[in-house]
């Protein structure tokens, strides 16, 4: 993928909606959720920011490759049949090497499927923590799974 192409679709990206972070009942998840609420405009500059520093450190993929993008169909066609399938963007995570978009499927408060797609139409992705109910459990990973059956379920056949 070219430079332009890549840079296009990164600007197409900032156009999806947002995931949207389901309502919690317990009164100390509410507090939370609305912390999340103010903060999250400002993650991206923060992450940014402590990555150049060098006050956190992240190179790399995750782990949890499930394949590409299937040669028949576009990023964005793939892009936008999860978005029907009720992922959102997910501005509240890592930016991995060549990633072009991160997306979420909320499935509670307490708990997210989360894709990354990549400039060389790779698809990766993991079951874990919202960074909303426990934030330092999501930085370190505790609880992350692969969950590649759930995730074929919405992949389907779009990846190979």
């Amino acid at each position: 993928m070219d430079s332009d192409s890549v840079d296009s679709l990164r600007e197409w990206v900032k156009s999806l909606p947002a995931s949207q972070m389901v309502y919690p009942t317990a009164l100390t998840d509410r507090i939370k959720y609305a912390f999340w609420r103010i903060y999250t405009p400002y993650h991206s500059w923060v992450r940014d920011t402590a990555t150049k520093a060098r006050i956190v450190r992240h190179e790399g993929r995750q782990d949890f490759l499930f394949g590409v993008i299937a040669p028949h169909l576009t990023v964005q066609e793939f892009v936008m049949s999860l978005i029907e399938k009720g992922f959102g963007n997910h501005f509240v995570a890592w930016k991995d090497d060549g990633e072009l978009v991160s997306l979420r499927y909320v499935k509670d408060f307490a708990f997210q499927y989360h894709l990354r797609i990549f400039v060389d139409r790779e698809v990766r992705g993991h079951y874990e923590y919202t960074p909303e109910y426990r934030p330092v459990a999501h930085i370190r990973e505790v609880g992350m799974l692969e969950r590649k059956e759930d995730f074929l379920i919405f992949l389907q056949d779009q990846i190979v």
